[in-house]
């Protein structure tokens, strides 16, 4: 799991078909890193995020549905301690 923190959003008008409703958010991870994430739970720029990668973001969508995603903000940070 990733931490990070959403710094944009990314607009696609063209997508793959099997995309669910959501947003593509660019989030800078913890260490300077960037990356893509599909949001959906409505974040917003600034906000403190969780990301899983690969089998683990694929495997939250429906088996008949799996969209090609790689990243997924799978929850909000409201505080560490």
């Amino acid at each position: 799991m990733l931490r990070g923190t959403v710094t944009s959003s990314v607009w696609s008008t063209k997508r793959v078909e099997g995309i669910p409703a959501g947003a593509f958010l660019e989030v800078e991870l913890d260490g300077g890193a960037r990356l893509i994430a599909f949001d959906v739970l409505g974040s917003g720029i600034g906000e403190r995020v969780l990301i899983v990668q690969g089998s683990v973001a694929a495997s939250w969508f429906p088996a008949q549905k799996s969209p090609p995603i790689d990243a997924l903000i799978i929850g909000s940070i409201d505080e560490t301690v």
